[in-house]
């Protein structure tokens, strides 16, 4: 089993910049590829970013190009995801997720397993 945990939420002013991280465990969690997803109160939840398991190659939702970078780190077994430029709109609880590097990357995949999320909340 893969367990993930984020972290780095908080409370930031709108155009403000946080960075997510999320440490990945368990076997061969360099063979993943992992992505990051959001949830707003009322709303269904939406994908944001992934990221192959090699880190060559990344997905984002339209909404989170130019503002939202994601990353990871195998070494560390790590992924991120920076966000610049944070609006209300972004407030959400974040999670990350993994999905078996067998199939091929993209946002609407089978992503398994399943962190428990990090709150963002944005300022107006």
């Amino acid at each position: 089993q893969v367990q993930l945990v984020e972290s780095g939420g908080g409370l930031v002013q709108s155009g403000g910049s946080l960075r997510l991280s999320c440490v990945v465990s368990g076997q061969s969690v360099s063979s993943y590829h992992l992505g990051w997803f959001r949830q707003a109160p009322g709303k269904p939840r939406e994908s944001v970013a992934a990221i192959s398991w090699t880190g060559f190659s990344s997905r984002y939702a339209d909404s989170m190009k130019g503002r939202f970078t994601i990353s990871r780190d195998n070494a560390k077994k790590t992924v991120y995801l920076a966000m610049n430029s944070l609006k209300p709109e972004d407030t959400a609880a974040y999670y990350c997720a993994a999905a078996e590097a067998g199939y091929g990357l993209s946002l609407p995949m089978p992503w398994k397993y399943w962190g428990q999320g990090t709150q963002v909340t944005v300022a107006s």
